[in-house]
């Protein structure tokens, strides 16, 4: 009788590798398709931000409000989108060199960091009329300069303020241009709060630029979030929401892309965001909140993990668990086929 378990044993192996090829493959699609960035708020540390922007990072994008990015973060792996915060800024002779200074991976501009909101609070104080004269005159152009940007309406609190603000805004820029009024590419949205006021918010914006807006015949225009945070609430609630909001978020076509804020240790947050929203811990682990956003042990990521040349054993310990995952994987797969 001839003896077929060896066969039978290179074909499991085979079946195996193959599995493991493909979900590889479904983890690298993932990463591409993703819709996250992150908003960073200045943390020095080297570590933290080689996470962040490492090779098997599930985030695409990021942004610091500014025109330029941090010297403190390599983007070779992520997409930054330039901000121009304030009317200063937008009539300045050196916007426009900034901006082309940028890598050809950048195409998205925002504008108007919430000028519905105070300097103080980080808001850019901009009465509706003087954004749409300076958006129609400084910020409109760049979409038909040589890299044809793709241009974001100013980026409003979460709140009735905000949306009447968007209203007067739109209508001082058909006083300007009756027909054109002040053209956009897709819209910036920004949200502290629970889940249920997230998605609220998120469904107000699409009707007001897609449902009751002057837009027919025309693409629908996605929105980005570009700040998102549960504030002043402990570690277990902001986890609680990030675990709603992802998926939602994932899942909602009209949603481009969403950041975080922000990309800081815990002790480094403002005193009104609170340390529930911090991706690190002070000794530059990811939090439990951090390993979520980052997309969790199936991308890679687990809690209490550092970055290049901090916590080997943790990452090593991570790269262990995705060789197992993927072995597991592998094993289910074999044994369907």
């Amino acid at each position: 009788m001839k003896n077929h378990s060896r066969p039978g044993r290179n074909r499991v192996t085979c079946k195996a590798f193959t599995a493991i090829a493909f979900s590889t493959v479904i983890l690298q699609t993932l990463a591409q398709d993703s819709k996250r960035g992150f908003a960073y708020v200045g943390d020095a540390h080297e570590a933290d931000n080689n996470l962040l922007t490492s090779s098997k990072t599930p985030l695409k994008w990021y942004y610091n409000w500014a025109p330029s990015p941090p010297s403190q973060v390599p983007s070779t792996n992520l997409e930054f989108a330039p901000l121009i915060h304030g009317l200063d800024e937008a009539s300045s002779d050196s916007i426009s060199q900034q901006l082309s200074n940028l890598p050809d991976s950048s195409t998205h501009l925002l504008a108007f960091n919430e000028p519905d909101g105070t300097t103080e609070s980080g808001g850019s104080s901009i009465s509706p009329e003087d954004a749409a004269k300076s958006y129609i005159d400084h910020i409109a152009p760049f979409r038909s300069e040589n890299r044809k940007w793709k241009i974001s309406h100013p980026s409003v609190t979460g709140s009735e303020n905000g949306l009447e603000w968007l209203r007067k805004f739109n209508e001082s820029c058909y006083d300007i241009d009756e027909k054109n009024g002040c053209p956009t590419d897709f819209v910036a949205a920004h949200w502290y709060g629970a889940f249920d006021g997230l998605a609220s918010w998120l469904g107000t914006l699409d009707e007001f630029y897609n449902t009751n807006g002057s837009r027919e015949g025309e693409e629908r225009l996605k929105i980005w979030v570009t700040e998102l945070a549960l504030p002043q609430a402990d570690a277990e609630a902001t986890v609680q929401m990030m675990n709603l909001t992802l998926p939602y978020l994932d899942g909602l076509e009209y949603v481009e892309r969403y950041a975080w804020f922000g990309a800081f240790r815990e002790g480094d947050a403002n005193e009104w965001t609170g340390d529930g929203v911090a991706l690190f811990g002070d000794d530059g682990g990811l939090t439990e909140l951090g390993a979520l956003y980052m997309g969790g042990e199936q991308q890679g990521f687990i809690q209490g993990q550092k970055g290049e040349g901090q916590g080997a054993g943790n990452q090593l310990q991570v790269e262990w668990q995705l060789m197992l995952l993927l072995s597991l994987t592998a094993l289910w797969f074999s044994n369907y086929w």
